[in-house]
């Protein structure tokens, strides 16, 4: 068996469940033919480097698997024969590749949430209590000129 991935890029203008039920598709087409698949990502909504079909923007999707050969011409044909896939590339993974889609998805770092209003608030006045600020202003009267 060898490592795969595959990238495809649906086209925008599918709901949120019909984008999940074409790509639920696909990973039935590679149960069925007896591939394990490792890793699933959505990449989400991306603009597009060139317009494709009159589209600018496109979901992208990212899915690394084990199979044998044979199983990426069926996927292909697949892909081929499903209207809402604009692109697609699959590619057999060497050594150094498995390596390093192993370390990215043990390496996932996920950001924490940014605070709200009113967190955030709370923490700029839990670290500088306004008591505790000196304020030192000298007013230069003499100088003045009116």
């Amino acid at each position: 068996m060898n490592n795969y991935e595959t990238v495809f890029i649906l086209t925008p203008v599918l709901s949120d469940a019909q984008m999940k039920e074409a790509v639920e598709k696909i990973k039935n087409v590679l149960t069925s033919q007896k591939a394990e698949i490792v890793n699933e990502e959505n990449w989400g909504l991306r603009k597009l480097a060139y317009p494709i079909s009159k589209k600018t923007t496109g979901f992208y999707q990212l899915i690394e698997f084990k199979a044998e050969p044979t199983v990426v011409d069926v996927l292909e044909t697949q892909f081929r024969r499903d209207e809402r896939v604009l692109r697609f590339l699959t590619f057999r993974q060497d050594k150094f590749a498995a390596e390093y889609a192993i370390k990215r998805r043990n390496l996932k770092i996920v950001p924490p949430p940014e605070p709200t209003r009113r967190e955030h608030h709370k923490i700029v006045k839990d670290v500088l209590p306004i008591e505790e600020i000196e304020v030192d202003i000298e007013l230069d009267t003499e100088n003045k000129e009116v």
